[in-house]
């Protein structure tokens, strides 16, 4: 390479080296960056040109500070944010392991080395804990294709078999009407509605295969049932906590007080406490009638349905 190409490319060498090797605990003077340089890309740098050009870079804004060493002071994510974003990764249902791992690791790219050393766990992922559908990024980005352009959707859906497969439910493809994309109990679901029908319809996305955009609109949301008023998500979450399709009902239920917390945890602000005693408390909620019922097994010594 050229003097001049390297030059035009050292403030481009310097960030990905400051991005990648420093942080406030970890910082490079300016031999150790000219070290860095040379191993990285090859290049050799004058002492004189790396305090010009990260002086140029800091005039342009990057957040680079010199305190016994140069190091990037900011980043797009800082590591609690990174870490949360990891977690959410691994408790994921939803995703493959293998592009779960390859998320991971590009979200361990955006922040220095020694990030990285401190969540090696994550190379015992487990296979056992997530979906074999390849094909889940693809569904997201053609549902988001379709519900923005307010086009139906046609796709396989599977379930799982003996075998521990996905296999389709039926040989025909589904004809839906995709309205929201929305993640509940560490699963992606697509509300929607079958064509043919007037209710409401969850599909499971990491169970849906082949799909495609039709050239048709999507059914109006206010002539489906249960979505007359537009889609309320807050609401419709609170009501089908399991995600299951069907009506809604109204229950009033007596709960021991001591499960206030697991109450409030499922149905946050929609539900209604009143005439409580010091151990018992009567609660009203309204909630999707299967997932009600579905709910209330795992709690059937704490909680009476009245």
């Amino acid at each position: 390479m050229t003097s001049s190409g390297y030059k035009s490319l050292l403030p481009l060498y310097l960030i990905e080296i400051l991005r990648k090797y420093t942080d406030f605990d970890h910082r490079l003077n300016q031999q150790e960056l000219i070290d860095k340089v040379e191993t990285e890309f090859g290049v050799k740098v004058e002492r004189k040109s790396i305090s010009r050009v990260i002086g140029h870079l800091i005039e342009h804004g990057a957040e680079i500070q010199w305190e016994n060493g140069y190091f990037l002071a900011e980043r797009e994510f800082d590591e609690s944010e990174l870490r949360l974003l990891i977690d959410s990764l691994l408790f994921s249902r939803h995703l493959p392991t293998n592009q779960c791992r390859d998320l991971i690791h590009k979200l361990e790219g955006l922040t220095s080395v020694y990030f990285k050393s401190r969540t090696a766990y994550v190379s015992t992922l487990p296979d056992t804990s997530q979906v074999d559908n390849k094909q889940v990024f693809h569904t997201i980005e053609i549902l988001d294709e379709a519900i923005s352009k307010e086009k139906k959707v046609a796709f396989i859906y599977n379930h799982y078999n003996i075998d521990k497969k996905l296999h389709p439910k039926k040989d025909s493809k589904y004809i839906v009407n995709p309205y929201q994309m929305v993640a509940a109990n560490s699963r992606y679901y697509l509300i929607s509605n079958t064509d043919k029908y007037h209710d409401v319809s969850h599909y499971r996305i990491d169970h849906i295969t082949d799909i495609e955009i039709i050239d048709e609109r999507v059914k109006p949301m206010q002539s489906v049932k249960g979505l007359e008023n537009g889609l309320c998500l807050p609401k419709h979450m609170a009501e089908h906590i399991y995600m299951f399709s069907g009506p809604s009902i109204r229950v009033h239920c007596l709960a021991k007080r001591y499960i206030v917390n697991e109450i409030i945890d499922w149905f946050g602000d929609d539900v209604e406490f009143y005439d409580h005693t010091e151990n018992d408390v009567k609660f009203t909620v309204q909630v999707n009638e299967k997932a009600f019922y579905f709910w209330l097994k795992q709690y059937d010594e704490s909680i009476e349905k009245l």
